[in-house]
């Protein structure tokens, strides 16, 4: 990129001089309301950082729309430097031949340390390659946490449970307290893709996904995975679990207005229920099944990364590695984290946050880092599997046939499985052109 020299007007007393422009880059991100917010104001640390780079933020509207844009703009040559995509589409820009340049060469490349180590058990595989190597940069990472409604369960007179076989044991004393005792707001992140990840199981051939995206076929006519939603059901007829349709909000609204006493939702979703949610609660980790060999382990990652799309210069490449650095920073990952409720990625700054004292202040903002960070399993790392969010739409029709009692567990498990595959198949097909 040729450099261009301006003419700065300095301070009285100083006489004028020439300086080189600095580089401008821009992020495309599907975020907006206080995370925008949050997004401007670190690009704004950046820029007053250093004088090399300019970076710019800039809203594509949702997830999907930040995704759908981007793609139509790595075909007209006008991609961003910068690229927000969501876990559900993860595998559409890494199998996308050439589209993105892997976070970790982009950042070894510009001359800094990288350490995979560095960052949370949680976070460390989903955005990866099958070696290990981080193609995006994780960015706001959730996890899918149980909120409890704390006056609720002090008046049935029960514990907060740590397994499914503890639910059931309370259910009912939750129940005749007045309360629904269970809802969660989606299911096919929360109950289907994280029953995989804590109960340790696999959730799609080649190495869910990993390996390659030829011949990977879904596995959601598991039997655990089956008995998983043939409890929900089972839950649902007996006024156990409450289930209000694929709407998040209309999910986690009874929660809120304190008719529910447990709500699975997300980690970073503490800091809006503080304002919202009409009783106290407190948070505690995604239940397992005590009778699967292996469960416990650490739950996949929600959110988004960022992705370096190529056909980009020298100097805009040095840019965006000296972001993705300042992004990961201890510093920076504390004020997302504080300001938004999304975990820190790196365990630096996940100690800054403890010896700041941050978690005696905000016990709740702890329970998703500290889910991330438990063990990890053969089948917690993460899926990569093309068409996902295709997939997803295809799970939340069935999920509303289930409930709606419209078909059966295993008729619709058996509905996603043939529907997804062919999906993937597809994908295979476009990912090989």
């Amino acid at each position: 990129m040729m450099k261009k020299f301006v003419l700065a007007a300095l301070t009285v007393g100083l006489s004028t001089s020439t300086a080189f422009a600095a580089t401008d880059i821009t992020w495309w991100h599907g975020m907006g309301g206080n995370n925008q917010a949050v997004i401007n104001e670190i690009s704004k640390r950046f820029n007053e950082s250093q004088d090399a780079c300019n970076l710019t933020p800039v809203s594509k509207g949702t997830y999907e729309e930040a995704l759908a844009s981007g793609i139509a703009a790595f075909r007209s040559g006008e991609q961003p430097n910068i690229l927000q995509v969501f876990d559900a589409g993860a595998a559409t820009i890494m199998n996308a031949k050439g589209a993105a340049i892997p976070a970790e060469d982009l950042i070894n490349n510009a001359g800094y340390d990288f350490n995979r180590e560095d960052f949370i058990e949680g976070v460390r595989y989903f955005y990866a390659d099958s070696d290990g190597k981080f193609v995006g940069m994780p960015f706001n990472s959730s996890a899918p946490i149980m909120y409890i409604n704390t006056e609720a369960f002090e008046k049935a007179g029960v514990e907060a449970p740590k397994t499914w076989e503890e639910f059931e044991e309370i259910a009912p004393a939750l129940k005749d307290a007045g309360y629904v005792p269970l809802v969660q707001s989606q299911l096919t992140w929360e109950m289907t893709e994280n029953f995989f990840s804590r109960n340790n199981l696999q959730f799609a051939t080649n190495n869910n996904g990993y390996d390659s995206v030829d011949g990977t076929e879904i596995l959601v006519t598991t039997p655990e995975h089956v008995m998983m939603y043939e409890k929900l059901k089972d839950w649902y007829d007996n006024g156990y679990f409450g289930y209000y349709g694929a709407g998040w909000s209309d999910n986690q609204k009874p929660f809120e207005e304190d008719k529910v006493a447990l709500w699975v939702g997300s980690s970073g979703s503490f800091g809006g229920l503080q304002k919202s949610a009409q009783m106290p609660f407190s948070a505690t980790f995604l239940p397992y099944w005590d009778a699967i060999e292996g469960a416990g382990t650490n739950s996949f990652i929600g959110g988004a990364a960022l992705f370096a799309l190529s056909g980009k210069d020298d100097a805009q490449n040095k840019c965006t590695a000296d972001f993705f650095q300042f992004l990961t920073s201890p510093e920076i990952q504390y004020f997302w984290h504080k300001s938004t409720g999304y975990v820190p990625v790196t365990t630096a700054a996940y100690e800054l946050a403890k010896e700041d004292g941050w978690y005696e202040e905000q016990p709740v903002a702890e329970v998703g880092i500290q889910q991330l960070s438990l063990p990890g399993g053969e089948w917690s790392k993460g899926y990569r599997m093309g068409f996902y969010p295709q997939i997803r739409e295809v799970m939340e029709r069935e999920y509303n046939k289930i409930f709606a009692g419209e078909t059966s567990v295993e008729d619709a498990m058996a509905t996603i499985q043939e529907e997804g595959n062919a999906l993937l198949a597809r994908f295979a097909k476009t990912a090989s052109n």
